[in-house]
């Protein structure tokens, strides 16, 4: 059991840093809105922290959490940053999915004070951090790598390592890419299922069980099909993550013409107000559409 800090109390990271408490850790939060990080101590016990260096003082593991690059440089950096608070040889996690012109820079920061950092970015949504089931893809140094990896095994389904810093977040995006075709493939064989005048539940029962299966069908088709659309990751947040992986792309000449006309798409459901949908409402695009 160790003395842990957790940064960022989100749909994903308060029930992530729950298993940790669960677990038996010595587990103290915070979280930018404290009314967040007050009611996740009443559900789970462990303790709170006012600023990210109350929290990683004195933890051997500090794991984050957070929305973006800002956000991660806003609770590592600074006079009140974890890494201000944080003890030679400690290790800082960052679940996060973030560029890695970021990851690089937080790493090198991170070096130079003695501090171990991994980039730990995760797939599973809402539901593999409820049930302890992510994917957890890792770059970093093997030691540090290998330190950790008990503690993230506490809330993954799988845990590995890629290879050094940075690797885990080029992982993430090559997750993100795979997604986003898939996502529009499902939705336009359910939108093509329903002007057929097909049942698509039936649809799906046939097809899943064939090379056309994945998790997004298994997963998504019945509140795709049900118009419902709010089960974790959202519209805005793959926007972003998609982002990261065309700017990438850009940088090391991959052609991601699929991706980048998914990323579109989603633009099209922030227009009809699907910020905050979840990715599964691409097939609401095309129900607008007629």
């Amino acid at each position: 059991m160790a003395k842990l800090a957790f940064l960022g109390l989100g749909v994903m990271g308060g029930p992530m840093a729950g298993h940790l408490q669960k677990a038996g850790h010595d587990v103290t939060v915070y979280n930018r809105t404290a009314a967040r990080a007050d009611a996740w101590v009443k559900a789970y016990g462990g303790a709170m922290a006012t600023t990210p260096r109350e929290a990683a003082s004195g933890a051997e593991f500090v794991m984050s959490c957070v929305g973006n690059d800002d956000d991660l440089r806003s609770v590592t950096l600074g006079e009140d940053g974890a890494f201000a608070g944080m003890e030679s040889g400690a290790v800082f996690v960052d679940h996060t999915t973030v560029s890695a012109a970021v990851t690089s820079e937080l790493y090198a920061t991170a070096d130079a004070l003695q501090i171990s950092y991994v980039d730990a970015p995760i797939s599973g949504g809402q539901a593999g951090a409820e049930n302890a089931a992510l994917s957890i893809m890792c770059g970093g140094d093997a030691g540090a790598y290998e330190r950790a990896e008990p503690v993230m095994n506490t809330y993954a389904k799988l845990c590995r390592r890629i290879g050094e810093s940075g690797t885990g977040q080029t992982t993430k995006m090559c997750n993100q890419i795979a997604i986003a075709g898939l996502v529009q493939g499902l939705s336009e064989a359910l939108h093509f299922a329903e002007k057929a005048g097909l049942d698509g539940r039936a649809v799906v029962e046939v097809i899943s069980q064939g090379a056309a299966g994945s998790w997004q069908m298994a997963n998504r088709y019945e509140t795709m099909l049900d118009d419902h659309f709010d089960h974790g990751f959202a519209v805005d947040w793959m926007r972003k993550d998609l982002g990261i992986c065309l700017d990438t792309a850009d940088e090391n000449g991959a052609s991601l013409p699929v991706t980048a006309l998914v990323d579109q798409f989603y633009k099209d459901v922030q227009k009809l107000g699907g910020g905050r949908w979840d990715t599964s409402s691409l097939i609401k695009r095309l129900r607008a559409m007629g």
